[in-house]
């Protein structure tokens, strides 16, 4: 099982849209600051996520919501969550 996965940063606000295939370690590393891309974007809290059967269909779910980002249908999608 793959996860798509949306966090949302306490300090900005702003999201970071991701998929992995071990989601509880995922979101303990992106916390502890040894990811990269939101080491200074923490503490992130998980506003959505997503189960797919594939990795490709992970990756094809997370572009998509990337696309969106920032748009009233990424804000209802994260909502429903």
């Amino acid at each position: 099982m793959f996860w798509v996965y949306v966090l949302q940063s306490l300090i900005d606000n702003g999201y970071y849209i991701g998929h992995t295939h071990d989601f509880e370690q995922r979101i303990l590393r992106h916390n502890s600051g040894r990811v990269k891309s939101t080491k200074a974007r923490k503490p992130l809290v998980l506003v959505f996520n997503e189960g797919c059967k594939t990795k490709s269909e992970a990756v094809r779910r997370e572009r998509y919501l990337k696309s969106l980002k920032g748009s009233i249908t990424f804000k209802r999608i994260i909502r429903k969550a």
